[in-house]
């Protein structure tokens, strides 16, 4: 998560169970950071070991798929209301009800009863798609529906209302919140190797399959390396210290174009890709901002590379060019960019618009960035900045948003990262996304005109019950 953290500390294989405080200490934003990793583990794990990988209670059991053709629109799917639980995660479909409002103006009678009572296939409210996107259309039959469920960090930024207006304008903003994020989106029979007739259990293993395939492979190892001639270097930093910089970082490595070694790209940044800068309008290559940083640390420069993000940008996983800003209007609170961002990106302020800053630079003889993120080179040390490198593990998968966090820290002059005994650094799978799929429907056709649904979800039953009357003797 993009958050403005000092650490990540979470780490299942060291079974803690509580983070307990101590009078007279300093309070961390890991510690209790840590506190609500553990928690939410030992909840989801817990729901997991008792109904499953996926399942939904008998009676409200949400995402139950039908299929509607309408003529002269695309075909849509429609998504019941109710809960279901993927990987332990709690998923909510029914629809939030519009309420009452005071008006001066008159009312219908029925506008109330004329709401949608659910979700359907293009109005989901996490999946952004577009009827004018031939990509976002639903297959030919048959087909697979399924859920993908995954969290991510949702700042004041992206939803104002978290912000207390009591502090001011000229205040940071102050915690973040975790948001549960689903789609239900479609998956082509060709993809399975399912054939028309597949039953339900058998569209249920070559998902799984299927699901299989989508976890990446990527392995990142990090460390310090002592610069050459750091001796001749007039700042105040040790000259033993291998990590340079003169603060400390949490540095995130990021995915940018996904695929294998060869084809992904990366991008990393010093502050846990947390800078961000909210767009009020954006005029082709003119991005008019809300406000600048706090300081020159937090602030846009000219040559630094930005990405232009969105509620759709963030939760479609089809990362885009990365921008240069070229130009920077302080009186006019814009600045000006390399490029025009993709269409549609960034021009609904209700989607939330922003720019976040990426701190990345292609290092002297290296290969230059390709979209603006630099190559993945698999089997080499490759340097970040003061010191700080990091190696791809070769023959990896990787998949866009995929990331490393590594925390730099000064006093030691060096990263905190996992090592075996000869010191030597150890390679770790990505910090996250971690995302999660749940089938939900195998759609088909079983004569002229008749399209079949068949559901794929489980339920679960309460496990209470009364207690049993004393029988007299």
């Amino acid at each position: 998560m993009h958050g403005d953290f000092s650490r990540l500390t979470f780490r299942p294989d060291k079974r803690y169970s509580a983070v307990l405080a101590q009078q007279g200490r300093v309070q961390l934003d890991a510690d209790a950071n840590e506190q609500v990793a553990i928690q939410l583990y030992r909840q989801r794990r817990f729901t997991v070991d008792l109904i499953g990988p996926h399942a939904g209670p008998v009676d409200e059991a949400g995402f139950r798929i039908g299929y509607r053709v309408a003529p002269h629109e695309p075909d849509d799917l429609t998504i019941g209301g109710g809960r279901y639980y993927v990987a332990g995660i709690l998923c909510e479909a029914t629809r939030p009800a519009p309420g009452e409002y005071v008006s001066e103006r008159p009312q219908a009678a029925d506008s109330a009863d004329q709401a949608p009572q659910g979700w359907t296939y293009w109005d989901q409210p996490d999946a952004y798609r577009d009827p004018e996107r031939p990509a976002d259309h639903l297959p030919e039959l048959p087909f697979l529906v399924y859920l993908k469920v995954w969290e991510r960090l949702v700042t004041a930024v992206e939803d104002p209302e978290i912000r207390e207006t009591a502090l001011g304008d000229a205040m940071p903003d102050t915690a973040a919140r975790a948001r549960v994020t689903w789609q239900v989106l479609p998956l082509p029979a060709s993809d399975l190797g399912l054939p028309q007739g597949g039953s339900p259990d058998q569209a249920r293993a070559k998902f799984a399959e299927w699901v299989a395939g989508q976890e990446p492979t990527g392995r990142l190892a990090a460390r310090t390396a002592r610069p050459p001639r750091v001796e001749d270097d007039p700042c105040i930093i040790h000259p033993e210290s291998r990590y340079r910089g003169p603060e400390n970082q949490l540095y995130r490595v990021e995915i940018h174009a996904g695929g294998p070694g060869e084809q992904a790209t990366f991008k990393w940044s010093r502050e846990n890709g947390s800078v961000v800068f909210p767009v009020t309008s954006l005029a082709e290559v003119w991005a008019t901002l809300a406000a600048f940083g706090r300081d020159d640390k937090l602030d846009l420069n000219v040559g630094d590379w930005v990405e232009v993000v969105d509620d759709a940008y963030a939760v479609r996983g089809e990362p885009a060019p990365l921008l240069q800003v070229e130009e920077v209007d302080l009186p006019g609170h814009r600045v000006r960019l390399s490029g025009v961002p993709v269409a549609g990106v960034a021009q609904d302020a209700r989607r939330h618009p922003y720019l976040r800053r990426w701190d990345h630079r292609a290092p002297t003889g290296a290969p230059k960035p390709r979209g603006g993120a630099l190559p993945v080179q698999e089997g080499v040390w490759l340097d970040l900045e003061d010191g700080v490198q990091v190696w791809f593990k070769p023959g990896g998968r990787y998949r866009p948003g995929d990331y490393w966090v590594i925390p730099a820290r000064t006093i030691r002059g060096t990263v905190e990262w996992p090592v075996n005994e000869a010191g030597e650094p150890m390679l770790r799978e990505a910090d996250g996304v971690r995302y999660h799929y749940a089938p939900l429907a195998w759609v088909y056709s079983q004569g002229e005109n008749e399209i079949q649904v068949d559901d794929l979800r489980y339920v679960f039953q309460a496990q209470s019950a009364p207690v049993p009357v004393a029988q007299e003797t």
